[in-house]
């Protein structure tokens, strides 16, 4: 992370952690790493998300096969009063997923409990900041409103010390992350609270295959044309040359890790050029590239993720069918 947070002038507080120049050197070397991995290369699942890939996703949510977003907003409001009575948060930091509805519960809550005097976004995406910000100054023109740019996986010392504070890692993007590296972002998150504050995470939860299969390959094709989008974003951000549609969208359960593993498949081969990045890539009919692995847990794992980090679980919200969970971790005296 550098050493200075630059401010970006737009109304409410926003900074970015990195410059455009350095974030743009990162995700070449992101994607060089992960592009060249054998056996099977990958891609980093955030760049699915440009503008296009943005209302992709969000059409994703709104369709039938997709239960994780409606089941955990049924569940959220509930929750929210039970964690803002046990927190008493004053500050709130939402990670990841923007000033959608979800993030409103939680500061109706905190409202209603005359406990809410600022809230933090960070994201990736600077344009998505600077379009939240200015609406959410305005809907609650007493409340301290700021943006971070920056990634949740390792910039989370840009927020500074806790106390009071309630972080928010909603929409199961927890299962994003590499179980091996679940500790480590655990261990960060601890150090940004003090003790007794709270994190509230969605965790979308161990079931049956043909449940999980189906929220990732629906039937209208979004989230086909979701997982080509990274393509084109590749295409866009360091010149690859990519050619999204000769590639078929894969996703299946591997139950054995437990997570959902989506992946693009050349099924006449492709031979892949990325200047920006400095690598080429070869497939060879049939293969394959990574693009995002969902991992789905059950209340034992996330606890065994959760020793020696300075976080422990303190309560666990489900739906009635136990599709999806909301944890609530507190920072310990400890860790």
């Amino acid at each position: 992370m550098s050493s200075t947070l630059t401010q970006i002038p737009c109304g409410p507080a926003l900074v970015r952690v990195r410059s455009a120049a350095e974030e743009d050197a990162r995700a070449a070397e992101e994607v060089a790493d992960t592009l060249v991995a054998r056996p099977l290369p990958g891609l980093p699942s955030k760049f699915f998300y440009d503008d296009r890939g943005s209302a992709l996703f969000d059409q994703i949510t709104r369709l039938p096969e997709y239960y994780l977003t409606r089941t955990e907003e049924a569940l959220l409001p509930a929750v929210a009063r039970a964690v803002v009575d046990r927190v008493r948060p004053r500050h709130l930091v939402e990670l990841g997923s923007g000033l959608g509805a979800k993030v409103r519960i939680l500061l109706d809550a905190m409202a209603e409990a005359g406990a809410l005097e600022s809230c933090t976004l960070l994201d990736m995406s600077e344009p998505a900041l600077a379009e939240s910000l200015p609406g959410l100054a305005a809907e609650r023109p007493r409340l301290r409103v700021s943006g971070i740019v920056g990634d949740f996986l390792t910039d989370l010392a840009a927020l500074g010390p806790g106390g009071s504070r309630l972080m928010a890692f909603l929409g199961s993007t927890i299962g994003n992350i590499h179980p091996r590296a679940v500790p480590g972002f655990f261990r960060s998150a601890a150090s940004v609270l003090a003790p007794g504050d709270g994190f509230l995470v969605g965790f979308d939860l161990v079931k049956d295959r043909a449940r999980l299969e189906a929220a990732y390959n629906d039937a209208e094709g979004v989230t086909a044309e979701f997982n080509r989008n990274i393509l084109r974003v590749i295409n866009a951000r360091l010149g690859a040359d990519f050619h999204p549609d000769a590639f078929e969208h894969v996703a299946f359960y591997d139950a054995e890790a437990a997570w959902i593993e989506m992946r693009l498949r050349a099924p006449h081969g492709a031979h892949v050029r990325v200047p920006g990045a400095g690598v080429e890539v070869v497939l060879p009919p049939g293969g394959e590239i990574r693009t995002e692995i969902s991992c789905k847990y059950t209340r034992p794992a996330v606890e065994a993720l959760l020793s020696g980090t300075g976080l422990g679980l303190d309560d666990w919200w489900t739906d009635g069918d136990e599709m999806f969970a909301l944890g609530l971790l507190r920072r310990t005296s400890r860790g």
